[in-house]
Order: C-alpha cells, then sequence, then structure tokens
C-alpha cells in the first residue's frame, strides 16, 4: 500500500485506464462525428452552387421542386447539425476529472450525431445525383450567357464605330444616334449579369441587343448608298414628270382623231385624260421639291416615302396617256376586221370545251354552262357589232370580248384545279 499511496501516477490521479480509454473513445469519436460535420457542410455548400445554377435558369415548376426539396433537406441538416454542435458542447472531453460514465454517455452521443450527419449526407447526395440532368442543362445554358453577352457588345462597339464614321463623312443620322442610345439601359443590365435578370432573360437581351446594334450599323454603313440611291431616283423621277408633261400634250390629237372616226361610246371615259396627266404632273414636281427638302434635311424615311407617292403619280398619269393610244390601235384594228379578234376569241373557247370533255362523257354542268353562255355572248357581240351601222360601237365589242376571255380562263383554271386535287 506504501508503494501505491507513495507519489502515485497521473492515471491514477485521473481515474485510471479506463477513464482514459473511455476518453479515448470519447474524443475519436467526437473526431468522427466532426470530420462527418465537415463532409456534410462541405456538400450543402457545393449542392447549394447547383440548385442555385438550376433555379437561375429554371424557373418551371420542376426548376422550383428543386428548390423546394433543397429547403427541405436544409432544414434536415440544420437539425442534425444542431444535434452534432449541442452534443460536443456538452461534454468537455479535456477536463481532468473526467469520470468514464461521462465520457462513455459523450462517446455514444457523438457517434450517434455522425450516424445522423452521415445519413443526411447521404440523402444530400441521393439529391445531387438526381438533379444531374438538370444540373447538366443550367450549365449548358449559362455557358451560353458570356457569349451572347460579348456578341452583344461587340455589336454595339461596332454600330458606335459605323455611326461616327458616317457622322464624320457629313451625315447627321441623328435617328441613329438615339437608337443607339437607347441600347445603353440594356448594356447595364447585361453587365449586371444573369444572377440579377436570370440566365433566358439575359440571354434574350443580349439577342435582342446585338440584333438592333447590328441593324443600326448596317443602316449606318448604307447610308452614303441610300444617299445616292435617292439622289439618282429624285433624277430619273424629275426626268419623268417632265415627260409626263410633254406626252400629255400629245393626247389631245389622238382624242380628235378618236371623235372623228369612232363613235362617243368609244372616247367619252378618256375625256379627261390630258387633264389628268398635266394634273399628275404638277403634283409630282411639287412631291419631288418636299422630297429634295427632306433629302437635303436627311430624312431619309420621309424622303423614300414622298419618292414612293411620286413614282405612283407618274405611274397613273403615264397609263392614262398610254391608255389613249392604246385605245385608237384597238379601234383601228377592229374597225378594219372584227374577224381576226373573233377568231382568236373562238379559238379559246373551243379549247376550253375540249378540256372540259376530256375523259368524260358529259361536261360537268359548272363548266358547261359558263362555256355555253360565253358563245352566246360572242354571238351577240359580233351581232351588235355588224348591225351597229355607219358608227357601230367597237369599244363595246373589244370590253365584251376581253370578258368572255377571262370567263373562259377562269373555267379552264377550275378544271385544271379539280383535276390536279384529284391525283
Amino acid at each position: 500500500m506504501a508503494a501505491l499511496s507513495g507519489g502515485g501516477t497521473r492515471w491514477w490521479g485521473r481515474g485510471g485506464g479506463r477513464a482514459e480509454s473511455a476518453r479515448a473513445e470519447a474524443q475519436a469519436a467526437k473526431d468522427a462525428a466532426a470530420t462527418a460535420f465537415y463532409e456534410l457542410d462541405t456538400a450543402q455548400r457545393e449542392a447549394r452552387i447547383s440548385v442555385e445554377t438550376i433555379t437561375a435558369v429554371d424557373a418551371s415548376p420542376a426548376g422550383r421542386k428543386v428548390a423546394a426539396d433543397f429547403r427541405a433537406l436544409g432544414q434536415r441538416i440544420d437539425e442534425v447539425s444542431h444535434a452534432y454542435i449541442t452534443a460536443v458542447d456538452s461534454h468537455d472531453l479535456d477536463r481532468d476529472e473526467l469520470e468514464t460514465a461521462v465520457a462513455q454517455q459523450a462517446a455514444r452521443e457523438l457517434r450517434h450525431a455522425k450516424e445522423q450527419l452521415d445519413r443526411t449526407r447521404g440523402e444530400l447526395e441521393r439529391f445531387v445525383r438526381a438533379i444531374a440532368p438538370q444540373l447538366t442543362h443550367a450549365e449548358d445554358q449559362l455557358a451560353q450567357v458570356a457569349p451572347a453577352v460579348e456578341r452583344a457588345r461587340q455589336a454595339l462597339l461596332g454600330a458606335t464605330r459605323a455611326l461616327d464614321g458616317v457622322r464624320e463623312s457629313g451625315f447627321g443620322a441623328d435617328e441613329l444616334a438615339a437608337r443607339l442610345a437607347a441600347l445603353s439601359p440594356e448594356l447595364t443590365r447585361l453587365n449586371q449579369g444573369a444572377g440579377q435578370h436570370g440566365v433566358r432573360a439575359t440571354i434574350r437581351r443580349a439577342e435582342d441587343v446585338q440584333r438592333r446594334a447590328e441593324a443600326v450599323r448596317e443602316e449606318a454603313r448604307r447610308l452614303p448608298e441610300q444617299a445616292a440611291e435617292i439622289d439618282r431616283r429624285l433624277a430619273s423621277l424629275r426626268t419623268r414628270a417632265q415627260a409626263l408633261a410633254t406626252r400629255a400634250d400629245k393626247v389631245e390629237p389622238v382624242l380628235s382623231e378618236l371623235r372623228r372616226r369612232f363613235s362617243a361610246a368609244c372616247w367619252q371615259d378618256l375625256q379627261r385624260v390630258p387633264a389628268q396627266a398635266q394634273d399628275a404632273s404638277r403634283q409630282a414636281e411639287a412631291k419631288l421639291r418636299e422630297a429634295q427638302a427632306a433629302r437635303d434635311g436627311q430624312r431619309w424615311a420621309d424622303a423614300t416615302a414622298l419618292l414612293g407617292s411620286v413614282r405612283a403619280l407618274l405611274n397613273a398619269g403615264d397609263s392614262a396617256v398610254a391608255a389613249a393610244g392604246e385605245r385608237l390601235d384597238r379601234l383601228n384594228e377592229v374597225a378594219f376586221s372584227h374577224a381576226q379578234e373573233t377568231e382568236r376569241v373562238r379559238f379559246a373557247l373551243r379549247d376550253a370545251q375540249r378540256l372540259a370533255m376530256a375523259g368524260r362523257h358529259t361536261p360537268d354542268p359548272r363548266h358547261a354552262r359558263p362555256l355555253d353562255d360565253a358563245v352566246a355572248r360572242l354571238e351577240r357581240a359580233v351581232g351588235a357589232l355588224e348591225d351597229g351601222g355607219r358608227h357601230p360601237d367597237y369599244w363595246h365589242f373589244l370590253t365584251e370580248l376581253d370578258a368572255i376571255r377571262e370567263t373562259v380562263a377562269g373555267v379552264v383554271r377550275d378544271i385544271r384545279e379539280q383535276r390536279g386535287a384529284a391525283r
């Protein structure tokens, strides 16, 4: 006993080997639990990045479910983490007088905490595996953001340079400058990133900015060409307007011959052609002056629209003038002999009738009736012409034949469409 009590050793003072063994087991359990806690925390941080990647891209119900499932897992992680921290804080394993029972209790609690941490990490890993396809899709989407934004920036830079270039050439290009300035807020939003505005919205915005900037750049590039084209059209249409005025003066002799040789029904509708042509010429000249002023003010859209109006006026005037000459030519031809014109229509009728009978014993009434009516109409037109005396209505004859031709052509189209659909 004396030997045992003479000075002793530290392990005896601490409760002997059993206590130290219990302390070591508890410490090992604590270290293992700490490792499990760290691994779970690391896995949670990595999973959070994956979930944020998905939700930044996917606002669909599937994307919202990922976020909801992760929140539920987060609550479970908080619970087991709290249990682990409580177990660690409840036991001071470095205390000198650590009882064996206390150390054993600490070891049990810490091992249980580790099991819960490991189990929860397993749930988290299964969750991460389940969302892997969505994560891959989201990463693919995110990978498009930076190139799309860069393309938008480059398009804006190209538009700015093109605009500067045409302005140095003396063009105001105010409308293009305003359109380019309107893109500045969009660039600010692009710079704020997909995290704030969402991946899809950012990609759409970048594509829109790129498209609009490229349109500005292209229009700026074409501005000198556009100005040259407008100048060319101005000169060409001035020449046409002057020519129309000259041609209008030549209509009156044509009308005089029509009045002298043909009945009033053949030329009454042409009486106002000279005045109409002169009026069209005057209006065109006025519009040309407006177009020139718009071009000088670099109002390109206005100039282009005015030139379109000028072209329409001149086309109408030219058509009216041409109609008088064509009327005289056609009347001369039919007055000389109406047989050729009549035979042309009869030939078209016979062709249509053969087509209507092709492959049939009897024609379809929908085709036969209008063709029969056309034959009768032709005979009436010829009879009226031949019975017209010294001044027959040649123009009525010609318009009747034109109407018959149109009817025949309509029947032919209908037959071919029906047979084409039946194949």
